[in-house]
C-alpha cells in the first residue's frame, strides 16, 4: 500500500474500481477508465480560498479555468466549493451556464472573441477582459449601443519571459495574449485607454502555466499592479478596481506531495507586490491544472506483454487517446505510472525495465519508455496518476478510439468501502460512428 495518503486513497479506489466491475476484462467497453477524487479536489479548492484570505481582506473570485477539466458535474463541485469559472470560448460558457454558474463568478476570456461572443457575454454581465485594442473598438460600440453589468477591462501581456516550456509561457516579448507592455508606446496607449474609458475597471495578466517558476509569475502580476496604480494616479480617482492575476500554479508530477502551494504563492505575492493585497483591489484568479490535476487516475488494462529488443513491453488501453500531450512531447509532460494486479492489488516483485504503450497504431504511442516497474502481466491494471487536468477530458480520438468513462469516488472510512458517481459515461461505438458521419454515408456519392 502507498504511504501518502492521497496514494492510499488511489488504491483503495483502484481495488474497487475492478471488484465493482468498471474496469472489466470481460466487458470491450471497460477497458480502460478515469477516476477523480471528489475529497481531493474539495480540499484543493479550499486551500486555495484560504492561502488568498490569509494574505487580502479584499474580495476574491476564484474563477476555475474550465479548458483544465471542462466536464458540467465537475464544474457544479467546484461551484459547490465557492468557486467561479473562467471560459475561453463558447463551448465552455455553455458548459459553465449547464452547471448553473451565475454571470456575476464567470469571466470570459479569449484571444478570438467574436461580436456575438462579447453582445452574448455584455448580455448577461459576464466579466470580459479584451484581448488586444482592435477588440476594445468592439466593446466601445457595444457599450455606447446598451447598458450592461459586465466588469470590463483589458489583458496585458507584461514580457517578463518564459518558464521551461514555451508553449504554456504567455508572457514572452512575442506572446499571442494581451496588449504588449514593453513594446514601444504601448504603456502610453494603455494609460490613455482607461483615461477614455471610464467603464474599465478592472486589469488583467497571466504569465504562464506549467513549467513558470512562482517568481516569474510574481513578477508579472507585479507589472500588472504597477500599471495600475499608475492608471489610477492619473484619473485621480480608483477607476481600476478589480485585478485579475490568472493563474498558473504547476504541478509536481513526479510524485503524490502537492507542490508548489497555494499558500506559498500567496505568500510570495504578500511579499513581492504587497500593495495589491492591501484592501484596494479585488482580485481573480484563473487556476486550473493546480486544482484537478493531483486528483485524477486513468486506469487502464494490460492486454498483451511482449518483448522487443530484449526489453518487455506492455500494450495497454491507454496512450494517446487519453495523454496526448506525454505521447507527443514526453520530455515536458512526463508521468507516473504505477503497476496493479489483475484484482487492483499494488504489484509487488523486483523492478524490471519496460515500455508501457497504448493501444493506437502509431510507433510513438507510448505511456512510459524504459520505466522500472514490477513486471506486468496480461490482465494486469496500470494506474496513470495526476491525470485530472488536461488529459482524460481532453479525448483525442485517433483510430477512433472512444473516450473512457469518468467516476468519481469518495471513501467511507468507517467500513473502507468506496462509492462512485459518474460524471460522463464512456462513449458507444454508436456514438462515434454519428460523430463520423454516420447518418451522411452517401452525402459524397451525388
Amino acid at each position: 500500500m502507498a504511504s501518502h495518503p492521497a496514494g492510499a486513497r488511489r488504491d483503495r479506489a483502484v481495488r474497487a474500481a475492478v471488484e465493482q466491475g468498471l474496469l472489466s476484462p470481460a466487458d470491450p467497453d471497460r477497458q480502460i477508465v478515469a477516476l477523480l477524487d471528489t475529497e481531493g479536489v474539495r480540499a484543493s479548492a479550499a486551500a486555495l480560498v484560504a492561502a488568498f484570505a490569509a494574505v487580502t481582506d479584499a474580495p476574491v473570485l476564484h474563477a476555475f479555468a474550465v479548458k483544465a477539466c471542462p466536464l458540467v458535474p465537475v464544474l457544479r463541485l467546484l461551484d459547490a466549493c465557492g468557486l467561479g469559472v473562467e471560459v475561453a470560448s463558447p463551448g465552455e460558457l455553455a458548459l459553465a451556464r449547464a452547471a448553473g454558474l451565475p454571470p456575476s463568478r464567470t469571466v470570459l476570456d479569449s484571444p478570438a472573441k467574436t461580436p456575438a461572443d462579447l453582445r452574448q457575454a455584455l448580455a448577461l454581465g459576464i466579466a470580459v477582459n479584451a484581448d488586444n485594442l482592435q477588440e476594445l473598438t468592439r466593446l466601445d460600440a457595444l457599450v455606447a449601443s446598451a447598458p450592461t453589468a459586465s466588469p470590463l477591462g483589458i489583458r496585458v501581456n507584461p514580457q517578463v519571459g518564459a518558464g521551461s516550456i514555451g508553449a504554456l509561457s504567455t508572457a514572452t516579448a512575442t506572446s499571442k495574449f494581451g496588449v504588449a507592455l514593453r513594446d514601444e508606446g504601448a504603456r502610453d496607449t494603455l494609460v490613455r485607454a482607461y483615461l477614455d474609458r471610464p467603464w474599465l475597471t478592472r486589469l488583467h495578466t497571466h504569465t504562464g502555466s506549467q513549467g513558470v517558476p512562482l517568481a516569474l509569475m510574481a513578477e508579472g502580476v507585479a507589472a500588472a499592479y504597477e500599471l495600475a496604480e499608475e492608471i489610477n494616479a492619473k484619473a485621480g480617482r480608483q477607476q481600476i478596481d478589480t485585478l485579475d492575476i490568472g493563474g498558473g500554479l504547476p504541478v509536481n508530477f513526479a510524485s503524490d506531495e502537492e507542490t508548489p502551494t497555494y499558500e506559498e504563492y500567496a505568500g510570495l505575492l504578500a511579499e513581492t507586490v504587497p500593495g495589491l493585497l492591501d484592501g484596494r483591489y479585488g482580485l481573480v484568479t484563473e487556476f486550473g491544472r493546480s486544482l484537478l490535476a493531483k486528483h485524477g487516475t486513468i486506469l487502464a488494462r494490460v492486454e498483451y506483454t511482449k518483448t522487443s529488443g530484449s526489453r518487455p513491453v506492455a500494450v495497454t488501453h491507454a496512450g494517446v487517446q487519453v495523454a496526448t500531450r506525454t505521447v507527443y512531447d514526453p520530455a515536458s509532460w512526463p508521468l507516473r505510472v504505477l503497476a496493479y494486479d489483475a484484482e487492483g492489488r499494488p504489484r509487488t516483485g523486483e523492478d524490471v525495465v519496460q515500455d508501457v504503450a497504448g493501444p493506437a497504431c502509431f510507433a510513438g504511442d507510448l505511456l512510459a519508455t524504459a520505466l522500472p516497474l514490477p513486471l506486468l502481466r496480461p490482465d494486469d491494471v496500470v494506474a496513470v496518476p495526476d491525470t485530472g487536468a488536461y488529459y482524460f477530458a481532453h479525448h483525442y480520438a485517433y483510430n477512433s478510439l472512444p473516450r473512457p468513462a469518468v467516476h468519481g469516488f469518495t471513501l467511507a472510512d468507517d467500513d473502507g468501502g468506496v462509492a462512485f458517481s459518474t460524471a460522463r459515461r464512456a462513449q458507444s461505438l454508436d456514438e462515434i460512428v454519428a460523430e463520423a458521419g454516420g447518418d451522411r454515408a452517401d452525402a459524397l456519392l451525388g
